[in-house]
């Protein structure tokens, strides 16, 4: 049986077929065909209390994009740029995240999931790029509602995703106006563009990772995908570690 790979799931108001304006769970497709393509099983995961159950029972955790996290979450005050807050889906990411590295399942965070990642094991976030960066800089990682830019990225020697994209420079697909400040103890920085933070993982332990790019948005490179995929397949062959406590 191929691996059962976890998406976090978010709910929006939605109209369709004979619904009209009722609240929905829901996920671009994108992320589901991607998982499919690398070989697991995509499976949905709402934001509920049961999220962290519901990703101890895959193989594998995609921890998806969306909305700004919530700066009470890593310790801060609300900006004037934040977005709404998602309290619903922080609590069941954070939570499923958590119980997926105590659990040694691997952790493939996107954009906001990397974020999320970084925010799960302590770390902070910049709460908005054109107050830390020069504004082209900023305007280059997000260009416009829908719009996911190309943006250079340099990965780090002997890193996972230097070994699975190359050492650099690397064309990846961004949108995002938020990005890791301080990195998390059990996290290693290992892609930058310029001073913003691209890509996390962790310094030991279980299979994790996060992109702050949408990998998702690039359907003939599943690279990362596969990275993922595989990752689970080997876990879910040797059987769950150990638990360990996150953090």
């Amino acid at each position: 049986m191929r691996p059962l790979i976890g998406l976090t799931a978010y709910t929006e108001r939605a109209t369709y077929w004979i619904v009209d304006d009722e609240e929905t769970v829901l996920l671009p497709r994108g992320y589901l065909d991607m998982v499919s393509a690398a070989g697991g099983i995509p499976v949905l995961l709402p934001p509920t209390a049961d999220a962290p159950d519901a990703a101890a029972s895959c193989d594998g955790l995609l921890v998806t994009g969306g909305p700004d996290i919530g700066a009470g979450r890593y310790g801060a005050a609300p900006g004037p740029h934040d977005d709404d807050p998602r309290t619903e889906r922080d609590a069941a990411d954070l939570a499923a995240v958590r119980r997926a590295m105590e659990l040694g399942i691997p952790v493939l965070g996107v954009c906001r999931g990397h974020q999320l990642l970084n925010v799960a094991l302590g770390g902070t976030l910049h709460q908005h790029l054109p107050d830390v960066v020069a504004p082209e800089v900023a305007a280059a990682h997000s260009a416009g509602p829908g719009n996911y830019a190309p943006v250079g990225i340099t990965t780090e020697p002997g890193s996972r995703i230097g070994e699975l994209l190359g050492s650099g420079p690397v064309t990846v697909r961004c949108h995002h106006h938020q990005s890791i400040d301080r990195v998390a103890d059990g996290l290693r920085v290992t892609a930058r563009a310029g001073d913003v933070v691209e890509a996390v993982e962790a310094r030991s332990g279980a299979w994790a990772m996060g992109v702050q790019s949408h990998p998702e948005r690039s359907p003939d490179d599943l690279r990362l995908a596969r990275a993922l995929v595989d990752a689970a397949r080997e876990r879910r062959a040797a059987g769950p570690p150990p638990v360990r406590r996150a953090g």
